[in-house]
């Protein structure tokens, strides 16, 4: 019993609260009065062993004492939290602590199992039979998934197979080409020689007969014709074509079919069954800023601004309704104005990987370059007209141009063309006419367009088959959506200015919205890029000015 209890305390029956109860059940530890004993062994759900009030926890087995051996425990030490028998009581080993009797604490431990019980009942067994449930259900799904990833890879290794098998076609075809024409040549030459020699052997005769003949005249008028033979015809020799090996790099070819994203496990936190501190969560680190800023303006003095590009991280070409175009550094010191050829305003502009100026014009159908302060005709095109040009990442261009009924792009190596983008592979058009196309390419190669007519940003891989269309967000609901300029920066995200709701749209590579910049008093945005440090430099088209924003943290 408690040592602290005092001895006023009057022990009643747990059922009806009759003072002085006379019974008592061992199993249970409840104090019962003579009446409330039927009703108590009327619960069949429990075992019961009632015995006199006196003789309670007779039939129980109480601990042996570690201490005092063959002495058995009925008190509870909860200051130490162990059993004690009565010479541990006369020992002062408890002294001043609090002692209760064992049943005391068999009936407290007791509503405790039956709270956990009802508990691991009630709630945790369920949600765990819940998630296993869901976890039959991810497993299938998995399955699923991983069937279609390699469904996929498959499809693009047939794919790779079929341009391959083209290719080697095409190689195999040059050569056989180039077979025929060798040994045209060789069969020419082989039969001028074989006139000589028949010529030869034919002057041989007329000679011989020249000498049995018997006309004085014709020997003593005889002049030697042995120059014309000696005269051989030049020897050509060919330089017979080879073929060079490319050496196999692996991660490159891995690069160029496809990437696959890793496999990583988010861990999401449930909600606890048990009401225990929650853990305080880190946030996820936002590349993105949450306030973008202007941290500079430029003011071009163009009316109507068309086109913006980066020259390193402290220089932007500029080019608008005239026919100068114009360098400034940062700061909005004019350093460089260079005039068109055609003294037509440029369509676009773009810089190189050696930091010259190319630029389109519509006027005379021509890409330019401007070399040395000169400037130099790149491309001329037949019956298409060029729009918007971009630099790649191996230094070739880019071209977005457009005829009375079709749209395309052409990759160019110098002036040679290097690959045509226009159809998907059903053969119907990627871009339809009628509208100016705005292109860059994206860090993974992805080639990005900005396509008016249909409101949309189209990406296409590097092979041109195409990934994914973005048509705006259902969140910005001001006007449609006019994509006109287009960049990416160092994190492969795609931004978009969207002239007629006045922001620039920022997606992932794979097309997902990200956010808006439309904090930052844009007016009628029109072209785009980005250096470097991933600084967005935005030309505004009737203001004439070009904002440099921050939009992304530092590191």
């Amino acid at each position: 019993m408690d040592s602290k209890c005092s001895a006023q305390d009057v022990l009643r029956c747990d059922l009806c609260k009759t003072p002085l109860p006379s019974m008592h059940c061992d199993f249970c530890h409840v104090k019962l009065c003579k009446t409330c004993v039927g009703e108590h062994l009327s619960d069949l759900s429990k075992e019961h062993k009632v015995v006199r009030f006196k003789d309670r926890g007779s039939t129980l087995i109480f601990p042996e004492c570690t201490i005092h051996i063959k002495h058995h425990c009925q008190l509870f030490c909860e200051d130490c939290n162990c059993p004690a028998c009565s010479f541990c009581l006369s020992s002062n080993s408890h002294k001043g602590h609090t002692l209760k009797h064992f049943l005391e604490i068999l009936k407290s431990r007791q509503k405790d199992i039956d709270t956990d019980i009802k508990e691991l009942e009630d709630s945790i067994c369920p949600i765990y039979e819940e998630i296993s449930i869901n976890i039959v259900k991810e497993k299938q799904s998995a399955e699923n998934h991983y069937k279609k990833l390699t469904l996929d890879v498959t499809k693009q290794g047939a794919e790779w197979h079929k341009v391959i098998d083209i290719v080697e076609k095409n190689k195999i075809s040059n050569i056989e080409e180039m077979k025929q024409k060798h040994l045209e040549a060789l069969k020419e030459k082989e039969s001028e020689i074989n006139r000589n020699i028949s010529k030869a052997k034919q002057f041989i005769l007329d000679l011989k007969k020249m000498l049995d003949s018997n006309d004085i005249s014709l020997v003593t008028t005889y002049k030697s014709s042995n120059a014309v033979f000696r005269t051989l015809p030049p020897k050509v020799t060919a330089a017979v074509p080879s073929f060079s090996f490319e050496k196999v790099n692996k991660e490159l070819i891995s690069d160029l079919f496809g990437s696959l994203s890793t496999l990583s496990f988010i861990k999401e936190e449930r909600a606890s069954t048990m009401k225990t501190p929650e853990a305080e969560s880190c946030p996820p680190v936002k590349p993105l800023l949450d306030e973008p800023e202007v941290i500079n303006i430029i003011d071009t003095g163009y009316k109507y601004l068309n086109s913006v590009t980066c020259l390193g991280d402290e220089e932007i070409w500029t080019c608008g309704n005239s026919k100068v175009m114009k360098l400034y550094n940062l700061q909005g010191k004019l350093l460089k104005s260079i005039q068109t050829k055609s003294k037509i305003p440029p369509r676009e502009i773009a810089v190189t990987e050696y930091g010259e100026l190319v630029y389109t014009d519509e006027v005379t159908r021509t890409v330019n370059l401007v070399k040395n302060k000169q400037i130099e005709e790149l491309i001329r095109l037949m019956g298409w007209i060029p729009e918007n040009v971009c630099v790649d990442a191996s230094g070739d261009l880019l071209v977005t141009m457009a005829s009375d009924t079709e749209s395309k792009i052409v990759r160019y190596f110098g002036s040679s063309v290097k690959q045509t983008i226009q159809y998907n592979h059903k053969g119907k058009p990627l871009f339809p006419s009628g509208s100016i196309k705005y292109i860059a390419e994206n860090r993974n190669l992805d080639v990005c367009v900005a396509d008016i007519a249909t409101g949309a940003v189209v990406v296409v891989n590097q092979f041109g088959k195409l990934r994914f269309r973005y048509t705006g967000h259902p969140s910005y609901g001001k006007g449609p959506f006019y994509p006109h300029g287009i960049a990416t920066d160092s994190r492969s995200q795609i931004l978009t200015a969207d002239s007629n709701n006045h922001c620039v749209h920022i997606l992932d590579k794979n097309g997902k919205f990200l956010r808006y910049i439309d904090n930052c008093d844009l007016s009628n945005p029109w072209a785009l890029c980005v250096n470097s440090k991933d600084n967005l430099f935005v030309a505004e088209q009737y203001s004439g000015k070009v904002k440099q924003i921050k939009y992304m943290q530092d590191g």
